[in-house]
């Protein structure tokens, strides 16, 4: 077994427990499951618990710089410790549902990603600030609207003010949605300065293009009449020197 096998074999098992973790922490926190279902909801959370933990181990065991790669890979150990950002996991089904191959060029690609990593990411912060924010004193946000709003005017970076996290964990919930907003607006503003530097530079790219079609048959006249320019030359030059043109 291989690291990058393992990676291939565990992609959607893990995608699949990300899905079930997320479904079950929204109907904890949004909704109220029945008191006989509160068993078979444990067991499931620590079924998926364990998978997390498994799959982190083989990755740590089976690659080949240990160190290297725990230094670079502490989101998924955050996965494994912080129940909340087992969620986390679902944005790598952007590239395992082959979206990105439906986008041929590269930018529409990065715009895709970008749509579904927000969509998915407004959607995970709103339940994780509901969880956290709902019983506490003083609580701004208390219903799953509230959140929905609260985590797109924050993703944003537009924050009204209107509503706004009063625990600890809340706000640690906000600052990791602030940098991810900062991050993707940065992604989509360059995504579209390449597209419009693009489009203004088009027309000065296609100018010689459209001029050399216009021209099109200019070059095979002027081919075309090159031989006999050089035959009309050399029988000239014999002519003036008395002798027979060579063939």
């Amino acid at each position: 077994m291989t690291y990058a096998h393992w990676t291939r074999v565990s992609e959607w098992p893990l995608a699949a427990a990300a899905l079930v973790f997320f479904g079950i922490y929204a109907w904890l926190v949004i909704g109220e499951p029945p008191t006989a279902l509160e068993i078979t909801i444990e067991v499931l959370l620590v079924v998926i618990w364990v998978i997390f933990v498994v799959d982190y181990v083989m990755r740590l065991v089976l690659t080949t710089n240990r160190l290297q790669w725990f230094v670079r890979h502490l989101h998924l150990l955050a996965i494994v410790i912080l129940p909340f950002f087992r969620p986390l996991y679902l944005i790598r089904l952007v590239s395992l549902v082959g979206l990105l191959s439906k986008a041929s060029a590269f930018r529409g690609q990065v715009t895709m990603y970008l749509v579904t990593a927000s969509s998915m990411l407004i959607l995970i912060a709103s339940v994780a600030i509901l969880d956290v924010e709902q019983d506490a004193p003083g609580a701004l946000i208390t219903s799953f609207g509230d959140a929905i709003w609260w985590a797109f005017v924050t993703i944003t970076t537009v924050g009204y003010g209107d509503l706004f996290p009063v625990t600890t964990a809340g706000r640690l919930v906000a600052a990791g949605l602030m940098v991810a907003g900062i991050a993707l607006l940065g992604s989509v503003t360059a995504t579209f300065a390449s597209w419009f530097v693009e489009r203004v530079a088009r027309p000065a790219t296609s100018e010689p293009a459209t001029a050399a079609v216009a021209r099109g048959d200019e070059p095979d006249q002027e081919a075309g009449n090159a031989p006999q320019s050089a035959a009309e030359a050399s029988a000239a030059s014999s002519r003036g020197s008395g002798g027979t043109p060579s063939a």
